[in-house]
């Protein structure tokens, strides 16, 4: 096992840079995640470290081996993709034996780490099948066992569960974690799904653009993340974003008024006219009930705001409403309790914590407060 640092690694395309000034460490033995959405260079950057790429500028190091020009089956790595790429000639126990075979192992080295690996995946009755007699997820169990059977330094998994249904998802991703309690392998994770990055990450690196916007343990990015596209890419549903303009005391959203919280208003100095955006996440807001409100310009002073329903999807154990305040495209997600009733069109009103409210800079979306 070994540590993985990149430092101020850039990827051009001709004149387009895929990925650009990346720098940081994986420790030995942690689970890091890269998330973005798609294009933002994510794979690049696992491609890169595999040696599948090559960088235009910057360095790579394995351990404390700089690992620019080294080939790929040199780098002692091992990386699974979204399409498992299994072979499809040879059955299981072969699929699982072959990164060994190719380093020459000796047969009871094989048969014994074959042995191994099947039993902690649950595929040992596979192992006389072929790939096309397996399920998706357990081509994709054989895919993770024929990479773990190699015992490599540093584990890369490319979007190892996108194809897999919602259940066979959320199991193998627990599966995951539970792998990398007992092995401790050096793994980045690359994906999309914040679900994914929230439940499996030591640490979680933001994409945007080829660019990082953010390093940091889970909980903490997503109590303080660093600028607006963070706070909206990380949960689910998204984080709300209001316009607002400081009018002495309170903010004017949408021609509705909140009051500004104490805390806010004495870190940012703010001025008459000033505007920002105002964050706040679903799980921060209430629904007080149906309001007959049509003009709704000052009428309330206390966190509350008047939005029209739009949508509305029971989620079991929760439901939640999507709407927009009244003659704006603002749009306003709330969760509310399973037993809520309500229908498109209905207008109601959302009690905001105040206490909860995060401000971005409208420019450049860097975070304000808190």
């Amino acid at each position: 096992m070994a540590n993985v640092r990149l430092e101020g690694i850039t990827r051009k395309f001709d004149d387009v840079s895929a990925i650009e000034d990346i720098t940081f460490e994986v420790p030995d033995g942690q689970f890091w995640v890269l998330v973005g959405p798609s294009g933002c260079g994510k794979s690049t950057i696992l491609r890169m470290i595999a040696g599948l790429e090559s960088a235009t500028d910057g360095n790579l190091y394995i351990g404390e081996a700089l690992v620019n020009g080294v080939p790929a089956r040199q780098r002692d790595v091992a990386m699974v993709f979204q399409n498992y790429a299994l072979y499809p000639h040879m059955t299981v126990a072969d699929n699982l034996a072959f990164g060994l075979r190719m380093r020459k192992a000796d047969n009871a080295t094989i048969a014994q780490r074959v042995e191994t690996v099947a039993r902690s995946l649950d595929i040992s009755h596979l192992l006389d099948r072929k790939p096309k007699q397996l399920s998706g997820g357990q081509q994709q169990r054989v895919a993770l066992g024929r990479a773990i059977a190699r015992e490599p330094k540093v584990f890369l998994l490319d979007e190892p569960l996108s194809n897999l249904d919602a259940q066979l998802r959320d199991d193998t991703r627990a599966e995951l974690k539970q792998l990398h309690q007992r092995l401790g392998i050096t793994t980045i994770y690359v994906t999309h799904d914040q679900v994914e990055a929230m439940t499996l990450a030591d640490q979680i690196v933001v994409l945007e653009r080829g660019r990082i916007q953010q390093i940091g343990e889970p909980q903490d990015i997503y109590a303080k993340p660093r600028n607006r596209m963070v706070a909206t890419f990380l949960g689910s549903p998204p984080m709300n974003v209001f316009p607002a303009t400081y009018r002495g005391e309170v903010f004017q959203v949408s021609g509705q008024s909140l009051p500004c919280p104490i805390g806010l208003q004495s870190q940012l100095q703010l001025s008459e006219g000033q505007t920002v955006d105002l964050g706040i996440r679903p799980e921060h807001l209430e629904i007080s009930g149906l309001t007959n409100h049509t003009d709704t310009q000052g009428t309330q002073n206390n966190g509350y705001l008047t939005m029209e329903v739009n949508v509305v999807e029971p989620l079991g154990r929760e439901t939640l409403v999507r709407g927009s305040l009244p003659e704006s495209d603002v749009v306003v997600d709330v969760q509310a309790p399973s037993n809520w009733r309500g229908r498109p069109g209905d207008r109601i009103g959302v009690q905001l914590d105040l206490d909860q409210l995060f401000a971005f800079d409208p420019t450049t979306g860097n975070a304000l407060y808190p």
